[in-house]
């Protein structure tokens, strides 16, 4: 379980094909801090299990599932991304309850920029926007977001200078894919309301 608050930009110092799979070698220094095999960390908005661990890398190995619905396909060497570790009991949740299991991937329209913020639009995958609202949340490549404007194919959201500084939406152009995971607490409603209503799921 991660908050969507992004700790550091790490790189992607290695990739191994496997065929099915890829072996995903990712350089860090914040969330090797306490890290041990086994742990669970947020790369670009997916969950992920260290393998292996060294002084500043940590190794995960991708199923071809994931590479199929996330935009890891495709990552190479030298690229940047969003890692968190799992949030623990004692820490605040500063974002809102973030799973790593990527819903979709959608692709940025555009950027309209501000004085003090920008504005980015987002496509949504078929069938996903009945999950979101105005003012509801929604992670993008593992950051948790405010939803500005929910629309029937895309959404937009207003990003800070801390947000565009720190994470991968600072340089994302349009036409760049996005992991996208809504709110699960809607899943949870959209699932229940049938049972409640007396209909069958």
């Amino acid at each position: 379980m991660f908050t969507g608050i992004v700790e550091e930009l790490g790189t992607v110092a290695a990739l191994e094909d496997q065929g099915d799979a890829i072996r995903l070698t990712i350089r860090a220094t914040t969330v090797l801090e306490d890290a041990g095999l086994g742990d669970s960390i947020s790369v670009n908005g997916c969950c992920l299990t260290v393998t292996t661990l060294d002084d500043d890398t940590w190794t995960a190995d991708v199923m071809q599932e994931t590479l199929d619905k996330t935009s890891l396909y495709g990552v190479r060497p030298g690229d940047r991304v969003n890692l968190e570790r799992a949030v623990t009991a004692d820490k605040r949740l500063g974002g809102h309850i973030v799973q790593g299991h990527v819903d979709g991937v959608g692709e940025v329209l555009s950027r309209t920029p501000s004085e003090h913020w920008e504005v980015v639009e987002i496509s949504l995958p078929a069938g996903m926007s009945r999950y979101l609202v105005d003012k509801g949340s929604i992670s993008v490549d593992g950051i948790s977001l405010t939803v500005v404007e929910a629309k029937d194919a895309s959404f937009t959201v207003s990003l800070i200078p801390e947000t565009l500084a720190r994470t991968t939406l600072g340089f994302r152009q349009p036409g760049d894919r996005v992991n996208l995971e809504v709110d699960v607490i809607a899943k949870y409603v959209e699932r229940l309301l049938p049972f409640h209503t007396g209909e069958k799921a």
